[in-house]
């Protein structure tokens, strides 16, 4: 079976679930529904927040035209929500566990009042409320939050029914009964057969997981070892099914119907720590791109006019969760003499790049369309860098020097990363080459920071014409 009938087969056992689900379920996805959970659950605490101090201010003074109180609440909130959302009360726990969501934005909110009492105090500015209308809309506030949150829950369970989380249980040679609500795929109907040397099984497998929240693997016992390790490559909460624990390099215990689960990967960011990385991207991007536009469009002309052929090369490169994407870069070789699957890496003399390519390639100036890349999903700013599926170090196949190989692509990959400003970077001629490069990508996805991306991004800067590049 090839790649176009495994699709094929996957997208008709997908139709067949939809067919088999009761017509009164919308089709959403789960990861849709919390979405809109977690949005009404913000505009329910603002709600909340503010009329619990419209209410002791207007008690007090008798005048229930005035908004003194929503004055003060107006001041909290943005405080009191921008604090929640770093610290991940707006997740799947809050929903699953109300109390500990009311102990979350109890936090948060007490932190808001803090810094709006610290504030007025520095500025000695006056509040319009006096200090037993503040006590009063605190606790107001709080327990208006409290019903609306233990309330919310009832409300969950009758949109989510009781499931807040898109499985998929791939079924390879076991029997299975699936619960209902989660998508059954056979995996050798869907040709998933596992197997780590083969760069199109993982794209594969990379394709069917998107848009699962977890990913439950039910296999023989001779299968398990290989599907944790293609599990740890992904970007989801991946389980193996097992009746007794096993050395699986597991990180914690779940169950599936009454069954015991190994998770064997997780995700390594959460959303909030997703949705910061992304605006990070797209803040870097997008003035990027307009300030070097020009250099862009000269660079594009020079290409043409040296060589015939397309300004940009465009590859297939292993991306996110063993995905295959096209990465983009401007043209430095003679087309005649491209290597699409980059089976041979540049040399210092290689009479394949042009004059023009040369310059570009040692100035990093030939990564620039990468910017593209990155405003449209499939690249970071900052992440493990890219490799094309032919590239080799001491005449092996990246991932034949060690499997670990595939860990690497839990995250986006990216333009730069920790690897590149430690001098990783060029031909990679010795395994150590390799070795190097993926033990600091490791190093950088188990310790992922916000503030390491800023401080990768500035240290690039003294990096981008390097004696490697070539």
């Amino acid at each position: 079976m090839n790649a176009f009938e495994a699709q094929r087969a996957f997208e008709e056992q997908l139709r067949a679930h939809a067919r088999s689900a009761p017509s009164a379920a919308p089709m959403l996805r789960r990861s849709t529904i919390r979405m809109i959970l977690y949005t009404e659950l913000l505009l329910l605490d603002s709600i909340a927040i503010l009329l619990g101090f419209y209410i002791a201010a207007c008690s007090r003074d008798g005048n229930w035209l005035s908004l003194a109180g929503v004055n003060v609440g107006i001041f909290l909130l943005p405080i009191t929500l921008g604090t929640a959302l770093a610290s991940g009360t707006y997740s799947l726990s809050c929903l699953r566990y109300p109390v500990s969501g009311v102990k979350s934005i109890f936090s948060a909110f007490f932190f808001s009042v803090f810094i709006v009492l610290l504030g007025s105090y520095l500025l000695t500015a006056e509040l319009p409320l006096s200090r037993l209308q503040l006590g009063e809309g605190v606790l107001l506030a709080l327990s208006l939050v409290t019903i609306c949150r233990l309330g919310f829950r009832w409300h969950v369970r009758a949109l989510t029914r009781g499931t807040l989380l898109d499985e998929l249980v791939i079924v390879d040679g076991v029997a299975l009964e699936v619960a209902s609500g989660a998508v059954a795929l056979d995996a050798r109907i869907i040709n998933l057969t596992p197997n780590p040397r083969d760069p199109q099984m993982l794209h594969r497998l990379g394709t069917t997981v998107v848009g699962f929240d977890r990913v439950v693997v039910a296999c023989t016992e001779e299968h398990r070892a290989v599907w944790a390790l293609l599990l740890k490559g992904m970007n989801i909460k991946g389980e193996i099914l097992v009746p007794q624990f096993n050395a699986l390099g597991a990180i914690g215990v779940d169950s599936y119907e009454g069954k015991d689960t190994l998770v064997v990967s997780q995700g390594p960011l959460n959303m909030p720590n997703r949705a910061k990385k992304r605006a990070l991207d797209l803040l870097i991007t997008v003035p990027a791109l307009v300030a070097l536009a020009p250099l862009m469009i000269v660079v594009a002309i020079l290409i043409k006019l040296e060589s015939p052929g397309p300004v940009f090369f465009a590859q297939d490169r292993v991306g996110r969760g063993n995905r295959l994407f096209k990465i983009l870069k401007f043209r430095s070789m003679r087309v005649a003499l491209c290597d699409a699957n980059g089976n041979v890496s540049a040399s210092r003399d290689d009479d394949r790049i042009t004059k023009v390519g040369r310059i570009i390639r040692k100035t990093s100036i030939d990564e620039l369309p990468q910017l593209l890349n990155v405003l449209r999903g499939d690249m970071s700013v900052v992440g493990p860098r890219p490799h094309a599926l032919g590239s080799r170090a001491a005449n092996h196949l990246f991932w034949e020097i060690d499997e670990r190989y595939w860990h690497r692509h839990t995250l986006k990959p990216g333009m730069t990363g920790l690897a590149q400003i430690r001098g990783f970077r060029g031909a990679t001629d010795r395994r150590v080459d390799l070795t190097n490069r993926l033990q600091a990508d490791m190093e950088y996805i188990d310790g992922w920071d916000i503030w390491r991306d800023v401080t990768i991004l500035f240290k690039t800067l003294r990096v981008i014409v390097h004696s490697n590049a070539f």
